[in-house]
Parts: C-alpha cells; structure tokens; sequence
C-alpha cells in the first residue's frame, strides 16, 4: 500500500510539472499580447521641413516628451496629482485626478513637456507615471506667414495652410499606418521670400494700426511664374500657438479670429480697381483703342438708379483719361459697347468669377448675381455686384502686363519652364501693351502717383469702395485696394494692398490713394533690392543710377 501510494504521488507531481511545462512552452511560443493602450498608439510621426525659396527654415519638427499615467499602477491618486502640480503650475487637478481614478489602462496628463519638467517629474519618483517621445511643430517665425504655413494640432496633423496641403498630398495616409516615425523626409520649398513676407507683413500691420482700420493685406506676384513671393493678411496668429487661454481657463475667440485670411479666403467689392479689367475687355474686344473717347459729359440713368463720377470731369474723355479720372460714366460705357454676355465671358476668362486653383485650401468662391441684367453689368464695370478675392485679382492683374497669359498661382517654388503648363493666353498681346501704357502712367499723373518709388516704376490703379456692412453699404466706412505692378518698363511682379475701414490716412484722408498706395510705395521701396530689380532712371542716366 506504501508503494502505491508513493508511485501516485509522485505521478501526480510529475503530470502537475509536464502541465507547467508545456504552458511555458505555450507562453513562449504565443504572440504577444498587447497589455494597455499604450503599446497601440502609433510611433510619434515626422513632418517634412518647410523651406522658403532660398532655403530659409519656415517649420520644423521639434522632439518633445508627453506625460502619460497607467492608471492601474496608482496608489494615491491625490499624492500623484499634487507632486505633478509643483513641476507642472498650469496643470488641471480636477481632470487629473479623474483620470487617475479611473480603470482604464492609459490616460495621457500633459502633452509636449520641456525637458526640464521631464527631469522634474522624473525625480519625483512616482510608479504608474511615464513618458512618450512626441513631434512639435515649430515656426521658427512666429507669426510672419501665418496665413501660408497654417498650423498642425497636438498630433502633427496638418490644420490649415501648406500644413494642411502636405497632408492632403499622402502625408496623413503615411501617419495613420506608422510609416513617418523617424525617417528624414524631403523639405517642402515654398516659392515664398521670407525676407519679402517679413517686409510685407510688417508694413500691413503699421498700416492697420496707424490708420485705425479693422483689418489689412498684401500680396506680391511673380507674372511670369504665378509664384506668391509674400502674402500676409492681419490680424493674423502666431502657428506655434494656435489657440490661447484665458486665465478663466476659456477659449480666446478674439485672437482666433486672426486664423482667418482675408487675401484667399474673404471675398470682397474690389472697386474702382476693376475698371482696369473693364478697359482692358474694351481694349481685348477692339471696342476701344487708346486713342478712343468716351463720352462722360452727363450721368446715366439706369433702373431707377443714377451712376455719377466721384470726381467728374463733365466733357467726353480719351481712354486714358477714363483710366486716370477713374470715370464710371465711361467705364459703364465701354462695358455696353461689349455687351452683358461678352462682360461676363471676359470676367470667366481671366479667373474673377470662379473659384481660384491653388495649393492653399482655404480659398473664397466669387459671388455674383446669379443672372446678369444691364444694371448688373453697369455696376460691376466699375467694381460693385461682384465680390472677388484679393489674391484672385492679382493673379488676373498679371495677365494684364505680362502679355496676356493668365498663369495658375502656386505657393511652391517652380521657373518659368515649369510654369508654362499652367499658362493660358487670355488677353490680346497688344491689349496687355496698352494696360501696361496705362498702368505707367497713372502711375506718374494720376492716383498711383502716391505708390511710385523713383527708379522701380510703380503702376497700378486705386481702388476705393463702399464698405458693405450686413448687406448694405455704409457711406462712412471704405475699403480700400491698390492694384499694381513694378518696373513698369519691364514689369515682373504685381503687388495689391487692401485696407478695410481705415478712419484716416496719409494727410488725414481716408480714400485709396492715402492708405493702400502707401502702403504698396513702402513695400516695393524695400522688397525691390532684394529681388533683384534694379532701379532704372532712363536712357542716358547712369549717374543718376550710381547715385541712388
């Protein structure tokens, strides 16, 4: 009985062991599984760098560490949550210490810490805490191109601007599957200047401020490319912080107003500098030659409305006249001479009446009426009925002295060869050679007298328009546009400013000749150098030239 009883036991041992065994074996040979959230989240994901056109870093990716607590493994949530809080001042007990108590297995307390905090929390020595390396975005110019770079959120996910365009280009799909950890990827070069921005976007906001306006904007355009070399809109934000609190701990929504980009994604009644569009149809149609007059003797009845000059010269004017003294008499007549149909093809041509195509998602469709009457066609000669983007107008102003080739804007840098794909004839070349005649001169005799730099031959047209407040015009408030180009004897870039509501101005005075034109007259003053114009004073004046 002894030895049976032994041989049992020692049976039972040996299948309890081989169980054991066999279940280690089993342990070792599974796939393992995964514990907690933490292991599923993705490895910390990599943007490309954003450069400008000369290899200036625009954005980056910078490595940070994130906070996160296991939950489970917490023995005193209060303790944790009040050690944390002399390392991290901002932290929010209350939502803290929920998490903590709670029976989930990861939860994140504070995303991107600087590296002192990590050493600090580190030292406090508490289990259940750890740390996950993570990307931040930074914008080593702060505010500076805002409106063109966007902003990512606290997962490197592209929001707004180019941010937003890179993802959209395959960039995101790669972040989902884990494919962007680590690995060095190409730098995207945008065809911006920053040294163009910089100057632009400095010379908006004095603008802002010193004539008291709601808002400002700029844009310079290469005409042979399509490149946007600089394109600033304020009130703007800082990209390395999106989103501000307030010390309540609410959302500042003042301050995200500033996302908003009045140059690509507002739309507005572009006034008087339309006119230039008009003539320019005149003179495309052969309607209208340069030595053509137009009678603006009277004012025009039209649909119980009458249409007036600000400034009339009552008697017939010649084309460049029209242009200088900005008539809306002759400018509704010249728009008659080529019919409601033929205005409205013309305006499709040259892109003011659709939807821009661009890399920027955040661009503004066009309104206009949705049928055209003559009162229609009339109002919109001379810049009120339509609304159009600032950007969009300049893109157009381009076909207008660069031979008539109407070119898709880009804000990635390309060269001509490049740019010939995206070029469409639109404009007769002779007409683009009287706009360019026009441009100059009103330049040097009429309202764009107040945007010439010597020797760079600013041209262009001011604008000054009604304010429409909640659908109907204000007589006390402006907006404002100067639409131009420079040199004028060899134009290579349009520039548009826009000011909305300004209370004053240049000598007091509120119109567009003395608070958009200024504005072009600083920007081209100092970005000129830089890209490479040379000033130019005429055949036979290379003192003059030495001596600027």
């Amino acid at each position: 009985m002894g030895k049976h009883r032994l041989g049992l036991i020692m049976l039972s041992f040996t299948i309890v062991y081989l169980g054991l065994g066999a279940r280690l074996v089993q342990y070792g040979l599974a796939t393992p599984e995964i514990t907690n959230s933490i292991n599923a989240i993705p490895p910390p994901a990599a943007r490309p760098d954003i450069i400008d056109r000369n290899g200036e870093l625009l954005a980056t990716d910078l490595n940070m560490m994130s906070l996160y607590a296991e939950p489970i493994r917490i023995v005193d949530a209060d303790e944790v949550v009040e050690k944390l809080a002399t390392v991290i001042p901002d932290l929010d007990w209350g939502t803290t210490h929920r998490k903590l108590r709670s029976k989930s297995a990861f939860q994140w307390l504070k995303r991107q810490l600087t590296p002192r905090q990590q050493a600090d929390i580190l030292a406090l020595g508490l289990p259940g805490i750890g740390f996950r390396p993570e990307k931040r975005r930074f914008y080593p110019g702060g505010a500076t191109a805002s409106h063109i770079l966007g902003h990512v959120n606290v997962d490197n996910r592209g929001l707004a601007g180019m941010e937003r365009y890179i993802d959209r280009q395959g960039l995101a799909d790669l972040m989902t599957v884990g494919m962007t950890g680590n690995t060095p990827l190409e730098p995207v070069r945008l065809s911006i200047d920053l040294r163009v921005q910089s100057i632009v976007r400095s010379v908006i906001e004095k603008a802002m401020h010193s004539y008291h306006a709601e808002a400002a904007g700029a844009v310079v355009l290469d005409v042979h490319t399509g490149e946007i070399l600089a394109m600033a809109s304020v009130p703007d934000y800082d990209p390395n912080q999106p989103s501000r609190m307030l010390p309540d701990g609410s959302i500042d929504t003042e301050y995200e107003k500033g996302w908003f980009n009045r140059m690509s994604n507002a739309t507005f009644e572009m006034g008087s500098t339309i006119k230039s569009f008009t003539i320019a149809m005149g003179l495309d149609s052969g309607k209208i030659v340069l030595d053509s007059v137009v009678d603006a003797s009277r004012p025009i009845r039209m649909g119980g409305f009458t249409i007036n000059d600000f400034h009339g010269r009552h008697r017939p004017l010649t084309v460049p006249e029209v242009f200088r003294y900005s008539s809306n008499i002759a400018t509704v007549k010249i728009a008659e001479m080529v019919g409601i149909e033929g205005h409205k093809e013309f305006l499709t041509r040259l892109g003011l009446l659709s939807r821009l195509e661009t890399e920027l998602p955040e661009i503004a469709t066009p309104t206009q009426p949705p049928t055209w009457k003559r009162i229609h066609s009339a109002t919109i000669s001379y810049g009120h009925g339509m609304a159009t983007t600032p950007l969009q107008t300049a893109v157009a102003a381009a076909a207008l002295v660069n031979g008539g080739k109407l070119i898709q804007p880009t804000f990635l840098a390309r060269n001509d060869e490049e740019a010939a794909p995206a070029s469409v004839q639109v404009l007769d070349e002779k007409a683009s050679a009287d706009m360019r005649h026009l441009f100059d001169w009103n330049g040097k005799t009429g309202s764009g007298r107040s945007a010439d730099v010597p020797g760079f031959h600013v041209g262009g047209k001011t604008g000054t328009a009604d304010k429409v407040v909640n659908g109907r015009y204000a007589t006390d408030l402006n907006f404002n546009a100067f639409l131009g180009s420079f040199p004028m004897h060899d134009p290579r870039y349009v520039v548009l400013s826009i000011i909305d509501a300004p209370l004053t101005g240049e000598s007091g005075r509120r119109l567009a000749a003395y608070t958009a034109a200024p504005m072009i007259k600083e920007i081209v003053s100092r970005a000129a150098p830089l890209l490479g114009v040379k000033p130019y004073f005429g055949p036979g004046q290379s003192g003059l030239l030495i001596g600027y």
